[in-house]
């Protein structure tokens, strides 16, 4: 959406304004962000939740019982991407899913997929940064997804989920078919919904990505999150535990980090922490599982995102 960018900057120019100006270099940055992330979350928000009518918790639960094995963790990674956003979203999920009995590594495989992996990503990351670097991210965030599930489960910790969630009761509730008409209705509602949720926080990640753009100088990005600093993907990843947003206010921040000169595999570290790791996500979570399991889940996704990003370091040479 290059030509959106353009037709801004002729839009300054015609009334006056010097795009070159700090401040109105700025104000571009943030009108052109919001409405490129805000056109791109619609139609993705559409799209997505027309697929996701077809899996309701109860049939995505009978789909993973018929798996076993790393087979159920990889169905339930991938069961994952079409679900919510945020990571808050997929918890109750998770606790509904290991109240039915499903093993704790495939629900733990999901927990990790639904936020950090989702068909969003794919399509937004695509279109900000490239099909390789997309694909990538998806593919790496689902490797993260089943190994931690596989892990989990073979420390066999189920005695580290509370009672109230073990011994609740499932009900299942037979639900109607929806009809084409009616899988519309619900896309069209999802979106605004969704839209009304996120909107604060994609405003004030494209703020913040505008003061980043224009205001602070690349030496200080590069030097703590460039190339001369080995600890910039833990710094990112510790950086963006405590935020709580989703992939589309993590976006404009990660365009902008990049454009001053931080590494790529800081730029990712840093969302998928934000999105996966986010600490009212681990609050809620705490609900549900011991400290114990809380620790070992926090390291899984700790570890797995420090790897991606230093493998994204690697490769991003042959990438950008």
């Amino acid at each position: 959406m290059h030509w959106l960018n353009d037709l801004i900057g002729l839009g300054f120019t015609a009334v006056g304004l010097d795009p070159s100006n700090r401040w109105v270099s700025g104000l571009r940055f943030f009108l052109y962000d919001t409405m490129k992330i805000m056109v791109l979350l619609g139609f993705l928000i559409f799209v997505i939740s027309y697929i996701q009518s077809y899996f309701p918790p109860e049939r995505t639960r009978r789909i993973l019982v018929r798996f076993h094995a790393i087979g159920a963790d990889i169905i339930a990674a991938l069961l994952g991407t079409v679900t919510p956003f945020c990571s808050c979203s997929s918890i109750p999920l998770f606790m509904g899913f290991t109240s039915a009995g499903l093993p704790l590594g495939v629900t733990f495989s999901f927990l990790i997929s639904s936020p950090m992996v989702d068909l969003g990503s794919l399509v937004l990351l695509m279109s900000i940064f490239g099909w390789e670097i997309a694909v990538l991210y998806v593919a790496l965030g689902l490797v993260i997804a089943v190994a931690g599930g596989r892990i989990i489960e073979k420390l066999r910790l189920e005695n580290q989920v509370h009672d109230f969630i073990r011994n609740a009761s499932v009900i299942d509730v037979p639900r109607e078919e929806l009809r084409f008409k009616d899988r519309i209705k619900y896309a069209r509602e999802q979106v605004l919904a969704t839209v009304k949720k996120v909107a604060p926080y994609i405003l004030l990640g494209v703020g913040i990505g505008a003061v980043i753009h224009n205001w602070i100088p690349g030496n200080i990005i590069v030097s703590l999150l460039g190339s001369k600093n080995p600890f910039g993907v833990v710094l990112a990843t510790i950086v963006g535990i405590p935020i709580y947003a989703d992939l589309f206010g993590t976006i404009p921040i990660a365009e902008a980090l990049l454009a001053k000169g931080a590494l790529l595999g800081v730029v990712l570290s840093f969302m998928m922490a934000v999105t996966t790791l986010s600490l009212p996500s681990l609050i809620l979570l705490k609900k549900a599982v011991k400290p114990r399991l809380l620790g070992i889940f926090i390291g899984i996704c700790t570890a797995g995102i420090i790897i991606m990003g230093y493998l994204f370091n690697a490769i991003q040479p042959l990438i950008l």
